[in-house]
């Protein structure tokens, strides 16, 4: 009898641990699945690239396979259409953005604003230099508004280095000075100025997320704004989500890419902490390919990148 009941209550214990344990399955499924739609609940996510590593392509040819990719945006490096914006007319500037929006691509704006012409500086001890750069600029902003962007990333390192002359005070009022110089154009064409750090092998002037951020925060403007670029963050002296969650109400474009010079995933920055970092901050802007080692070629470059980004944030939409 007593044998009769250990084998009843050894089978009723042996249901029960089989019911928890389907049970404590089904729920994992179930947290899983919920982790999983959660991920990109409410996250839209922008992928776009910037024009330069296909420098020597048409227009409409660069427009055509950004899009066939899965790209929603281009981001455009001015130089490659012409020495100075001002060398383009208006027709073309149309025809630019005509030719975007018939790829179903979004312009999202434009970066290495200084670049060219040569000898523009915000941070010059010469005011004729500071004020020709600061009306190039104001150019820009135009140019930018009339082919559809929204955004200006302001890098330019050499732009903005400190001179050996000078020290960071005078260098930082010169250069605050000058952004104030443009924000009614800004507002006025509906384009935002992202200032980006950018390391110390880059410039001397503006190298972390919150020396940005003090002077976004000094200027206080609707139209001056933060760009982050993943090459940077890494020489931050804290990791990576730190810095984007710690940037999230100024932050309006990323850059991504790596240390290694090329595009994101081609070398030993995660992106996974990346993304739950952009996800928790609740950032709507683009990831925007920028990479600065052009030798695998702009069809290698364009189509490892966007790959690997698909995979890092579980889409196949734009």
């Amino acid at each position: 009898m007593c044998l009769a009941r250990n084998i009843v209550h050894r089978s009723s214990c042996i249901v029960n641990n089989s019911l928890c344990l389907r049970a404590s399955v089904v729920n994992f499924i179930i947290t899983v699945i919920a982790v999983k739609n959660h991920r990109n609940q409410d996250f839209i996510v922008k992928f776009g690239i910037c024009n330069e590593i296909f420098k020597g392509w048409e227009w409409a040819r660069v427009a055509g396979y950004v899009s066939s990719l899965g790209y929603a945006g281009i981001e455009l490096a001015p130089f490659i259409f012409a020495g100075s914006v001002e060398q383009v007319s208006a027709g073309k500037r149309k025809e630019i953005a005509d030719i975007a929006g018939a790829n179903g691509l979004e312009i999202t704006g434009l970066h290495w604003l200084l670049a060219s012409p040569k000898g523009l500086s915000l941070s010059s001890p010469d005011r004729s230099i500071r004020e020709r750069s600061t009306e190039y600029l104001k150019a820009l902003a135009r140019f930018c508004g009339d082919v559809g962007g929204k955004v200006m990333v302001f890098g330019s390192p050499k732009a903005r280095d400190i001179p050996p002359s000078s020290g960071f005070g005078e260098t930082y009022e010169r250069v605050k000075d000058c952004f104030f110089s443009i924000l009614p154009v800004l507002k006025e064409r509906g384009v935002i100025l992202a200032l980006e750090p950018l390391t110390q092998k880059e410039t001397n002037f503006i190298n972390s997320a919150k020396e940005a951020i003090r002077m976004i925060e000094e200027i206080g403007h609707p139209n001056f704004k933060l760009n982050l670029d993943v090459k940077a963050m890494s020489a931050e002296n804290r990791p990576i989500p730190e810095v984007l969650e710690g940037s999230g109400r100024h932050l309006v474009h990323v850059h991504v890419n790596d240390p290694s010079l090329l595009g994101p995933g081609s070398g030993e920055v995660d992106y996974a902490p990346i993304r739950e970092a952009l996800q928790k901050i609740g950032y709507e802007g683009y990831l925007s390919v920028e990479v600065f080692d052009f030798s695998p070629g702009p069809e290698s470059i364009a189509s490892t990148s966007i790959e690997y980004l698909k995979k890092i944030f579980d889409t196949d939409i734009r």
